[in-house]
Protein backbone atom coordinates (compact mmCIF):
# COMPACT_ATOMS: atom_id res chain seq x y z
CA UNK A 1 0.00 0.00 0.00
CA UNK A 2 1.24 3.44 -0.82
CA UNK A 3 0.64 6.29 1.55
CA UNK A 4 -0.05 9.84 0.42
CA UNK A 5 2.29 12.52 1.64
CA UNK A 6 0.54 14.31 4.50
CA UNK A 7 -0.56 17.78 3.52
CA UNK A 8 1.12 20.49 5.55
CA UNK A 9 -0.34 23.62 7.02
CA UNK A 10 -3.64 24.16 8.80
CA UNK A 11 -5.62 21.50 6.91
CA UNK A 12 -6.62 19.37 9.90
CA UNK A 13 -10.12 17.98 10.11
CA UNK A 14 -11.86 15.75 12.61
CA UNK A 15 -15.11 14.07 13.48
CA UNK A 16 -16.32 11.22 15.64
CA UNK A 17 -18.43 8.25 14.65
CA UNK A 18 -20.20 5.55 16.68
CA UNK A 19 -19.29 1.90 16.05
CA UNK A 20 -19.96 -1.44 17.75
CA UNK A 21 -16.62 -1.10 19.61
CA UNK A 22 -17.33 2.43 20.79
CA UNK A 23 -16.86 5.91 19.43
CA UNK A 24 -14.00 6.49 17.00
CA UNK A 25 -12.10 9.72 16.45
CA UNK A 26 -11.38 10.26 12.75
CA UNK A 27 -8.65 12.65 11.59
CA UNK A 28 -7.79 13.84 8.10
CA UNK A 29 -6.09 16.49 6.03
CA UNK A 30 -8.98 17.04 3.61
CA UNK A 31 -7.73 14.44 1.14
CA UNK A 32 -6.46 11.49 3.20
CA UNK A 33 -7.10 9.83 6.53
CA UNK A 34 -4.35 10.69 9.01
CA UNK A 35 -5.77 9.12 12.16
CA UNK A 36 -8.35 6.74 13.57
CA UNK A 37 -8.42 6.37 17.35
CA UNK A 38 -10.73 4.66 19.84
CA UNK A 39 -12.29 7.00 22.36
CA UNK A 40 -11.90 7.86 25.09
CA UNK A 41 -8.50 6.48 25.98
CA UNK A 42 -6.58 5.20 22.96
CA UNK A 43 -2.84 5.25 23.67
CA UNK A 44 -0.86 7.98 21.88
CA UNK A 45 -3.99 9.76 20.69
CA UNK A 46 -3.13 13.32 19.68
CA UNK A 47 -4.73 16.30 21.31
CA UNK A 48 -7.22 18.10 19.14
CA UNK A 49 -6.27 21.78 19.14
CA UNK A 50 -8.47 24.78 18.43
CA UNK A 51 -7.26 24.94 14.83
CA UNK A 52 -8.77 21.54 13.96
CA UNK A 53 -11.98 21.86 11.93
CA UNK A 54 -14.87 19.56 12.83
CA UNK A 55 -16.25 18.47 9.45
CA UNK A 56 -18.17 15.18 9.41
CA UNK A 57 -18.83 15.56 5.67
CA UNK A 58 -15.20 14.87 4.80
CA UNK A 59 -15.34 11.41 6.35
CA UNK A 60 -18.48 10.02 4.69
CA UNK A 61 -16.69 7.38 2.61
CA UNK A 62 -14.65 6.18 5.57
CA UNK A 63 -17.78 5.97 7.72
CA UNK A 64 -19.56 3.98 4.98
CA UNK A 65 -16.62 1.55 4.82
CA UNK A 66 -16.44 1.26 8.61
CA UNK A 67 -20.16 0.42 8.71
CA UNK A 68 -19.61 -2.27 6.06
CA UNK A 69 -16.57 -3.63 7.94
CA UNK A 70 -18.46 -3.92 11.22
CA UNK A 71 -21.36 -5.57 9.36
CA UNK A 72 -18.92 -8.21 8.08
CA UNK A 73 -19.34 -7.02 4.48
CA UNK A 74 -15.93 -5.37 3.94
CA UNK A 75 -12.53 -7.04 4.28
CA UNK A 76 -10.25 -4.40 2.70
CA UNK A 77 -10.54 -0.64 3.17
CA UNK A 78 -10.12 1.62 0.16
CA UNK A 79 -9.53 5.15 1.41
CA UNK A 80 -6.43 7.30 0.93
CA UNK A 81 -4.13 7.19 3.96
CA UNK A 82 -1.41 9.61 5.03
CA UNK A 83 0.03 8.44 8.36
CA UNK A 84 2.89 10.45 9.82
CA UNK A 85 5.86 8.56 11.20
CA UNK A 86 9.49 7.66 10.81
CA UNK A 87 10.61 5.70 7.74
CA UNK A 88 10.77 2.55 9.90
CA UNK A 89 7.26 3.12 11.25
CA UNK A 90 5.94 3.66 7.73
CA UNK A 91 7.54 0.37 6.63
CA UNK A 92 5.84 -1.44 9.52
CA UNK A 93 2.48 0.20 8.81
CA UNK A 94 2.73 -0.70 5.09
CA UNK A 95 3.37 -4.29 6.14
CA UNK A 96 0.30 -4.16 8.41
CA UNK A 97 -1.79 -3.37 5.35
CA UNK A 98 -0.87 -6.77 3.87
CA UNK A 99 -2.25 -8.85 6.76
CA UNK A 100 -5.58 -10.24 5.51
CA UNK A 101 -8.81 -9.89 7.44
CA UNK A 102 -9.34 -12.88 9.72
CA UNK A 103 -5.63 -13.76 9.82
CA UNK A 104 -3.01 -12.97 12.46
CA UNK A 105 0.73 -12.55 12.22
CA UNK A 106 3.50 -12.05 14.75
CA UNK A 107 5.89 -9.21 15.44
CA UNK A 108 8.77 -11.49 14.42
CA UNK A 109 7.14 -12.36 11.10
CA UNK A 110 6.58 -8.68 10.41
CA UNK A 111 10.20 -7.87 11.25
CA UNK A 112 11.33 -10.56 8.82
CA UNK A 113 8.96 -9.31 6.13
CA UNK A 114 10.38 -5.78 6.25
CA UNK A 115 13.95 -7.05 6.12
CA UNK A 116 14.78 -6.42 9.80
CA UNK A 117 14.69 -9.94 11.29
CA UNK A 118 16.03 -8.89 14.71
CA UNK A 119 13.68 -5.93 15.11
CA UNK A 120 10.56 -7.60 16.51
CA UNK A 121 10.52 -5.31 19.57
CA UNK A 122 10.88 -2.24 17.36
CA UNK A 123 8.05 -3.57 15.18
CA UNK A 124 5.96 -3.87 18.35
CA UNK A 125 6.75 -0.27 19.27
CA UNK A 126 5.85 0.94 15.77
CA UNK A 127 2.60 -1.04 15.96
CA UNK A 128 1.81 0.69 19.24
CA UNK A 129 2.19 4.07 17.52
CA UNK A 130 -0.01 3.14 14.55
CA UNK A 131 -2.13 6.27 13.99
CA UNK A 132 -4.76 4.59 11.78
CA UNK A 133 -6.14 1.66 13.76
CA UNK A 134 -8.47 -0.89 12.17
CA UNK A 135 -7.59 0.23 8.61
CA UNK A 136 -3.91 -0.51 9.27
CA UNK A 137 -4.81 -3.61 11.28
CA UNK A 138 -2.37 -3.70 14.18
CA UNK A 139 -4.99 -5.74 16.05
CA UNK A 140 -4.01 -8.67 13.79
CA UNK A 141 -0.51 -8.86 15.30
CA UNK A 142 -0.03 -11.28 18.19
CA UNK A 143 2.85 -12.57 20.28
CA UNK A 144 5.18 -15.32 19.05
CA UNK A 145 3.19 -17.90 21.03
CA UNK A 146 -0.14 -16.65 19.64
CA UNK A 147 -1.08 -14.71 22.77
CA UNK A 148 -2.78 -11.36 22.61
CA UNK A 149 -0.35 -8.61 23.42
CA UNK A 150 -0.83 -4.89 23.94
CA UNK A 151 -3.21 -2.84 21.85
CA UNK A 152 -3.61 0.94 21.81
CA UNK A 153 -7.39 0.60 21.95
CA UNK A 154 -7.25 -1.95 24.79
CA UNK A 155 -7.09 -5.75 24.75
CA UNK A 156 -10.89 -6.23 25.00
CA UNK A 157 -11.32 -4.30 21.74
CA UNK A 158 -8.48 -6.25 20.09
CA UNK A 159 -10.17 -9.51 21.06
CA UNK A 160 -13.53 -8.26 19.82
CA UNK A 161 -12.09 -7.18 16.45
CA UNK A 162 -10.32 -10.52 15.96
CA UNK A 163 -13.44 -12.50 16.94
CA UNK A 164 -15.58 -10.41 14.58
CA UNK A 165 -13.17 -10.93 11.68
CA UNK A 166 -13.02 -14.69 12.20
CA UNK A 167 -16.79 -14.84 11.95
Amino acid sequence: MEFAAPLGGPRRFTTTTPTPIGELLLLGDGESITGLYMLPDHLYMPSIADDWVRDPGLFGELERQLDAYFAGELKVFDVPLAPRGTPFQLDVWRELSTVPCGVTTTYGAMALAIGKPTASRAVGAANGRNPISIILPCHRVVGANGSLTGYGGGLPRKMRLLDMERG
